[in-house]
């Protein structure tokens, strides 16, 4: 096995982990705009708890399909064109969620909150389980032909599969952020946070630990096995941790989970990067799907430059944003936008 490829591959895998890491706690947020909070101030201390954030750790999307297409373009080309549909409905999600998150503070009036509470709620959830279910896909397989084209109609994707990951990364990024709320926050929050993740841990980890099985089942190794044992011991700690009342550690107990999980995946279907369910021989692998070595070498140098920066610029951003918010420090809200406005958008009919 060729080694630059290989390299690639892991930095692929560990770009999507700190997506679902960093990003799914704001998705979960995002979901828990109507799920948890119990009024407005209730969801503008969620709002200001990733408001500093959301928008960086979406780049760590933007980057994993970015590493993909120069990486290996033969895997992005047949994954993107199998998987337009879905794709592109987490790409309206994503704008909408966006767009909500900038609106939603700019009117004072019960109904424009509510909506854009909501196109927060469901475009956090869609976004979640879209990429689920393509990364579900890419580790489970789609009816590739021989050119790497998918066979079939524009939901030859969909199966089970796909669902049981949408399900995973919406039930991770949920509980991650209860752990991130109860982390984050002060007062009724915190403590609501907390039990709530001791509440729900065992239920909502139930499909990415189903994917992870199933996927060692099909393709696993001895070390792969190990490290879903680990994840296991991980969740638990995670679970105790919190009882404890030791959100931060349970945080970064979560953060273990979701890395040990997303190895025992990517490092069971290795060196397979888009399996085809019509034949083995179609499957797409990180030497028949790479770049050159040229291409891949150039990769090398300016990511060893870039990544570190970005890292330590994202690392500043949280430290500097590090305290807990309260509903005590909500200042009372306004309207930045004219009336005629905000009843033009909120009138019905």
């Amino acid at each position: 096995m060729e080694l630059l490829p290989t390299i690639w591959f892991i930095v692929i895998a560990v770009l999507w982990t700190g997506y679902l890491f960093l990003e799914g706690f704001d998705l979960g947020v995002g979901m828990l705009m109507k799920l948890f909070a119990r009024n407005n101030t209730e969801r503008r201390v969620l709002l200001n708890t990733v408001g500093p954030v959301w928008d960086g750790n979406e780049v760590w999307l933007i980057t994993a399909g970015a590493a993909t297409f120069a990486a290996f373009p033969l895997w992005y080309a047949s994954l993107f064109s199998a998987l337009y549909l879905p794709l592109l409905v987490v790409l309206v999600a994503l704008i909408f969620r966006a767009v909500a998150f900038e609106y939603r503070g700019k009117g004072d009036t019960d109904t424009w909150r509510a909506r854009w509470d909501w196109a927060i709620a469901l475009g956090s959830f869609f976004a979640a389980f879209g990429v689920g279910a393509a990364l579900a896909l890419t580790t489970t397989g789609l009816p590739l032909n021989a050119n790497g084209d998918r066979e079939g109609g524009a939901f030859a994707w969909f199966s089970g599969y796909a669902v049981l990951g949408g399900l995973a990364v919406v039930g991770f990024s949920l509980l991650h952020a209860l752990a991130f709320l109860a982390l984050k926050t002060d007062g009724d929050i915190r403590h609501r946070a907390r039990r709530w993740f001791v509440r729900l841990l065992p239920v909502l980890l139930l499909p990415l630990a189903g994917w992870a099985l199933i996927i060692q089942f099909l393709e696993g190794k001895p070390w792969t096995w190990a490290a879903v044992i680990v994840a296991v011991v991980a969740a638990a700690a995670a679970w105790f941790l919190a009882r404890r009342g030791s959100e931060g550690r349970a945080f970064m107990a979560m953060g273990a989970f979701l890395l040990l999980g997303s190895a025992s995946i990517f490092g069971a279907v290795f060196p397979v990067v888009l399996p085809s369910t019509l034949d083995p021989a179609f499957d797409l692998t990180v030497a028949n799907a790479s770049s050159s070595d040229y291409t891949l070498g150039l990769m090398s140098v300016v990511a060893a430059v870039g990544l570190p920066l970005v890292i330590t610029y994202q690392a500043w951003t949280y430290w500097v944003f590090r305290r807990r918010v309260s509903a005590s420090q909500i200042p009372a809200a306004h309207s930045f936008l004219p009336a005629i406005a905000v009843r033009a958008f909120t009138t019905k009919g």
